[in-house]
């Protein structure tokens, strides 16, 4: 069995996740300041995939090789 003090790259990908999302203003109103984001007038079916979409980037950003 796994040890439990060592997290799953799941989590450690929805954690990035939840900070890239939060300083892109990815899944609310307000448009990124920084050139990412999601338009204001996206639909929330819209967000939902661009918040899927980069949640899989995440993972293969944690789960990716090290060089």
């Amino acid at each position: 069995m796994e040890n439990n003090a060592a997290r799953r790259t799941e989590d450690i990908a929805l954690d990035l996740l939840k900070f890239v999302a939060a300083q892109a203003h990815v899944g609310t109103k307000a448009t990124g300041g920084t050139g990412f984001g999601v338009a204001a007038s996206s639909k929330p079916d819209d967000q939902v995939t661009e918040l899927l979409g980069l949640y899989g980037r995440c993972r293969q950003a944690v789960e990716g090789p090290v060089k």
